[in-house]
C-alpha cells in the first residue's frame, strides 16, 4: 500500500514538471523583438519597418529575419545611410495614419535624426490641438555594446526622456521586449524603444501568456523582479540583471533588497518606486548613462520630493563614468556601472541607516 501512495506521489510530482515544463519556455530577446514585429505587421497592415539593412541582410542583428520574405519591400523597406531623410519620411508616412517602425542601427545614429524625433514627431500632437497624431515607433540598439568606442556608446535614455511628447521604453527581458514593443506599436504617439545589443542573445523564460499574440505590457509601468526589505534598487535594460545578481549577493550577506525593473523610462512608475522605498527605507538608482541630469537624478528627485520622511539613509546613484567611453576594454570596464558597484552602494545605504535606526 505504501509503495503505491509513494508511485501516485511520484507521479503527480513528474505530472506537475510537465505541466510547468509546458508553460514556460526559453526565448531569447531577439526572437522576441522579432515575434513582436512579425505579429503585428500580420494584424495591421499599416504597419511597415524601414532602416538600413532591415530586409535584404535581414536586419545588422537579425532582429526582422524573415520579415521582408513574408511582408515584402513596401513593407520591409531597406533605406540608404541617411538617418536624417529616411526617419523624416516615416514621421510623414505616420502624419497619413500609417504606423512606422524605424529602425536605427544604433541609437547613436539616431543624433542624425533628432529634429524629426524631437520637433516632427514629439511635437506635432500639442501644435496641431491633437489633431494630429503621430503613431511612430523609433527602435534600435542603446547603450554601451563592446568595444566600439566613444561615438557608439552612449545611452540615450535621459535625452529623449526630458522631452515632452515622447514615450520611452527600455525592456530588459524576453518578456519586456515582446510586451513593450506590441504597446509601442498600437500606440498613438511616438515612442522611443531602447534595446540592448548584448542582450539579444540572452534567453529568459517565457509564459504561454507572453507567447499568445494579444499579449502586451502596459506603458508606464515598472515591474517588481525581486521583492525585498531593506533596501530599493531601480534599474532599467542590462542593468536590470546586474541588480539581481547585486540582490543574490546581498541577501547571502543578509541584505534583502527589492529591484524594480522600470521598464518605462517616460512615463515613469513613480508610485511604484516610492512605495517600495516607503517599504524599504533606502534607494539605490543604477544606469550605464552619465551622472549629471540622469534618469536616477529624476528618480532621486522624485523620492526626496514625494517620501523624503522615509529615508533612513541617502539615496545612492550608480551610472556610467563622467567621460566618453573608453575604447581599451579594461578602461571600458571602469567606465561602466559593475555588480560589485551595486553591491557596495547597497552596504553604504544600509550601514549608514544603523546608527539612525539605533538611536531611534
Amino acid at each position: 500500500m505504501l509503495g503505491l501512495i509513494k508511485q501516485r506521489r511520484l507521479r503527480l510530482a513528474f505530472s506537475a514538471v510537465r505541466s510547468y515544463a509546458s508553460a514556460v519556455k526559453e526565448m531569447t530577446v531577439r526572437d522576441a523583438l522579432n515575434s513582436a514585429l512579425d505579429e503585428e505587421m500580420s494584424a495591421d497592415p499599416k504597419v511597415f519597418l524601414m532602416g538600413e539593412e532591415v530586409g535584404e541582410y535581414q536586419g545588422a542583428y537579425k532582429i526582422s529575419k524573415g520579415l521582408l520574405d513574408k511582408y515584402g519591400p513596401d513593407r520591409v523597406l531597406d533605406t540608404p545611410i541617411t538617418e536624417a531623410g529616411f526617419t523624416g519620411i516615416g514621421v510623414g508616412a505616420a502624419y497619413y495614419g500609417l504606423k512606422p517602425i524605424v529602425e536605427f542601427m544604433t541609437f547613436n545614429f539616431s543624433m542624425q535624426a533628432i529634429d524629426h524625433i524631437v520637433n516632427s514627431a514629439a511635437k506635432s500632437n500639442y501644435m496641431s490641438a491633437g489633431q494630429i497624431n503621430v503613431p511612430i515607433v523609433f527602435r534600435g540598439p542603446n547603450g554601451a555594446a563592446a568595444g566600439v568606442g566613444a561615438q557608439h556608446s552612449q545611452c540615450f535614455a535621459s535625452w529623449y526622456a526630458s522631452v515632452p511628447g515622447l514615450k520611452v521604453l527600455t525592456p530588459y527581458s524576453s518578456e519586456d521586449a515582446r510586451g513593450l514593443l506590441k504597446a509601442a506599436i498600437r500606440d498613438p504617439d511616438p515612442v522611443v524603444f531602447l534595446e540592448n545589443e548584448l542582450l539579444y542573445g540572452e534567453s529568459f523564460p517565457v509564459s504561454a501568456e507572453v507567447l499568445d499574440s494579444s499579449f502586451c505590457l502596459p506603458i508606464g509601468k515598472a515591474k517588481i523582479e525581486r521583492e525585498g526589505k531593506d533596501v530599493t534598487i531601480t534599474a532599467f535594460s542590462k542593468m536590470v540583471g546586474y541588480a539581481l545578481k547585486a540582490a543574490e549577493i546581498l541577501q547571502k550577506e543578509g541584505i534583502s533588497a527589492e529591484v524594480i525593473n522600470l521598464r518605462s523610462i517616460r512615463p515613469l512608475d513613480r508610485p511604484t518606486i516610492n512605495t517600495s522605498v516607503r517599504k524599504t527605507n533606502r534607494l539605490v538608482t543604477v544606469e550605464e548613462g552619465y551622472p549629471q541630469h540622469g534618469v536616477g537624478a529624476e528618480i532621486c528627485t522624485s523620492v526626496m520630493e514625494e517620501s523624503f520622511g522615509y529615508l533612513d539613509a541617502p539615496p545612492e546613484r550608480i551610472t556610467g563614468a563622467d567621460i566618453p567611453m573608453p575604447y581599451a576594454a579594461n578602461l571600458e570596464r571602469m567606465a561602466l556601472p559593475q555588480i560589485d558597484d551595486i553591491v557596495r552602494a547597497a552596504k553604504r545605504a544600509c550601514q549608514r541607516a544603523a546608527p539612525m535606526a539605533a538611536a531611534a
